[in-house]
């Protein structure tokens, strides 16, 4: 027979030894995400910065029209 849906049992608390391992695990996945959220703005970057040359090469090539 099942619980009523009323009554939950509760968790069992948590060890030292098993907060201290959530705790780093947590930081080394801050760590991570940190790391591949500057990888990624600076590959943004370096590609703003390639598409900006490619264009300022094809308007001195070609300059746009000027607008009256």
């Amino acid at each position: 027979m099942s619980k009523a849906p009323d009554k939950f049992e509760r968790r069992k608390p948590l060890s030292k030894e098993q907060k201290q391992a959530r705790k780093e695990r947590r930081e080394a996945e801050a760590r991570m995400a940190t790391a591949e959220n500057a990888k990624a703005a600076e590959e943004f970057a370096r590609n703003r910065e390639r598409l900006r040359a490619e264009r300022l090469a094809r308007e001195a090539h070609d300059p746009p029209p000027k607008r009256d």
